[in-house]
């Protein structure tokens, strides 16, 4: 099993979400976050005073699929999130060692 952390643009959530469901991947946990990469924040105007933006909102979605359901999921969320501009975010998969459901015990694929 992996469990796939992708940080997106908050506005792409629905599409990912979406285009998950498409490829059969049902659960997933959103956090709204904050951060920056390459784009190293922005200026903005506000009431005449310019100030710094040094971290930008995004959102985390963390999922866990099947080893065979990986590849899948990974490229609907490039195909959902991608906008072709700086800061479209970042995949990254890590493995899990186990799961388990806590109301039934289950456990591995099953707890998914």
């Amino acid at each position: 099993m992996k469990m796939i952390t992708a940080i997106i643009k908050p506005f792409k959530l629905d599409d990912v979400r979406h285009a998950l469901g498409e490829v059969g991947i049902e659960g997933m946990t959103v956090t709204e976050v904050k951060g920056f990469g390459r784009q190293k924040g922005h200026t903005e105007l506000y009431r005449g005073a310019e100030y710094v933006v040094d971290f930008l909102p995004k959102v985390k979605l963390e999922l866990a699929v099947a080893d065979d359901q990986t590849d899948q999921a990974i490229e609907a969320i490039i195909n959902a999130a991608n906008t072709g501009k700086i800061g479209d975010g970042k995949i990254f998969v890590s493995s899990l060692e186990q799961v388990v459901r806590i109301r039934t015990g289950e456990t591995g694929t099953e707890a998914v």
